[in-house]
């Protein structure tokens, strides 16, 4: 089984051909091909990709290539985690959102919209590449905003392109493993968009613990949300939010956060991995070890500000190993082997939502077998958490449409109905800010 790995220079790469190598099951994937239009990069994660595979029988084949159309065609699966601008991009989407005094996170409020805006195009041409050259492939999208991305490549491949996301997944198990159940066996009941879904129930041997939970502040408060949250505000939810929500709820305290910080998180991670990529420059560098060592320090700094900026302290060692690489083994798994099995994912809602229409991507616990994942049916969300999603879901549709037509205004007005930017005359500001600093968005006009 042959997977195309997009962005396939990206750091956390290994991550995934980690999963591969543990995988000798029937039907695995024996080749991989990497995709990158940075040669250098392709070059220095197929070194350590090497590394990993050295000690270990039939792992799967790895090949490199700069051609798009050379990596999809034959794929039985697409995994898309392209960073469009890079890291530099990133930085600069937070440089400019935060001189405005707004959030410039890469999936939240204006920072989301930025990379949005200039992802959805690049997007969009994979999906139509793949619908043409591979038109049986399932395509897995990690490329942030992933629930904005994964919607704009369905309307072109349907339901053979599933969002994922590791958040949900991170989540889930640090509620099982509070109250002392298997993170396996329990049942998450988690509803909303990507990065904006809430823990409404966890069930373990049929029973709901989430109330056991919400009732012990001791409790409450050992792990890494109630120490974000507060347990005061997570009682008064009578939920458990995704840690991304903490951009919501503590606004005005993560801006501040952020524009205190000696690096915004993209200008650390553009130095930190910059430092990597030059280090794989001398052939004679130890590949595996470096990339080790980079990748603790960049998850044990992720969320940093948030954190600080609650008093939440350090975060647990449970909490740096990542998952989504698992999530997308396990969906492979599931539909290239009929393996049924229950993931969270950011699918098409069909109905699942009544808020949203049956096309609106959103992020619910899905039954996932040959045919695809199916999103499991679930209660309504209360009023705040629906007046949320449907006003961010809106924002999301403003995105597909600027990047659609090209429309200026219509950018702007994308920014302006974000419940995180406060003024219409801000919006504009951000559009022109990030036209200049980005040739990718040289589009809107």
């Amino acid at each position: 089984m042959k997977l195309t790995i997009l962005g396939g220079g990206g750091f956390r790469v290994p991550l995934v051909y980690g999963a591969l190598l543990g995988d000798r099951g029937e039907g695995r994937v024996t080749e991989v091909v990497l995709h990158d239009l940075d040669a250098g990069r392709l070059s220095a994660v197929t070194r350590v990709l090497a590394e990993q595979a050295a000690q270990v029988a039939d792992a799967p084949e790895v090949t490199a290539t700069t051609d798009l159309d050379e990596a999809l065609r034959g794929a039985d699966f697409v995994f898309s985690a392209i960073r469009v601008g890079g890291l530099e991009g990133r930085a600069n989407d937070e440089r400019v959102a935060l001189a405005e005094g707004v959030l410039g996170q890469e999936t939240v409020g204006a920072g989301g919209i930025a990379y949005g805006l200039r992802t959805v195009p690049v997007a969009v041409d994979i999906a139509q590449r793949v619908a043409r050259l591979a038109p049986d492939a399932w395509v897995i999208n990690f490329t942030n905003p992933a629930g904005l991305v994964t919607e704009a490549m369905s309307r072109h491949l349907g339901d053979r392109v599933i969002g994922i996301c590791d958040s949900p997944v991170g989540l889930g198990r640090r509620i099982a493993r509070v109250l002392g159940g298997n993170p396996k066996e329990a049942w998450i009941d988690y509803v909303g968009l990507n990065h904006l879904g809430w823990v409404r129930g966890l069930h373990i041997a049929g029973r709901d613990e989430l109330p056991r939970l919400l009732a012990d502040p001791d409790l409450l408060g050992s792990f890494e949300e109630g120490k974000l949250f507060g347990v005061d505000w997570l009682q008064s939810l009578g939920a458990i939010p995704n840690e991304y929500l903490h951009y919501y709820y503590f606004n005005r305290e993560a801006v501040r956060a952020y524009q205190q910080a000696e690096k915004t998180r993209g200008a650390f991670l553009r130095d930190q991995q910059a430092h990597f990529y030059e280090e794989m420059r001398d052939p004679g560098a130890r590949a595996l070890a470096a990339w080790d060592r980079t990748r603790a320090e960049r998850e044990a700094t992720y969320m940093a500000e948030n954190r600080e900026s609650a008093g939440a302290g350090e975060r647990d060692a449970d909490d740096l190993s990542g998952g989504y690489e698992k999530v997308a083994l396990a969906l492979m798994r599931a539909i290239a082997r009929d393996e049924r099995t229950t993931l969270i994912l950011n699918v098409r809602n069909r109905g699942t939502l009544s808020v949203l229409d049956a096309d609106a991507v959103i992020e619910v616990p899905c039954l996932v077998d040959a045919n695809g994942a199916h999103p499991v049916a679930v209660a309504p969300l209360p009023e705040h958490a629906t007046g949320l999603v449907c006003a961010v879901k809106a924002v999301e549709r403003e995105v597909l449409a600027a990047a659609e037509s090209g429309s200026r205004t219509t950018a702007v007005k994308a920014f302006a109905l974000h419940p995180l930017v406060d003024s219409v005359n801000v919006a504009r500001r951000l559009v022109e800010g990030y036209t200049d600093v980005h040739p990718g968005l040289s589009y809107l006009k």
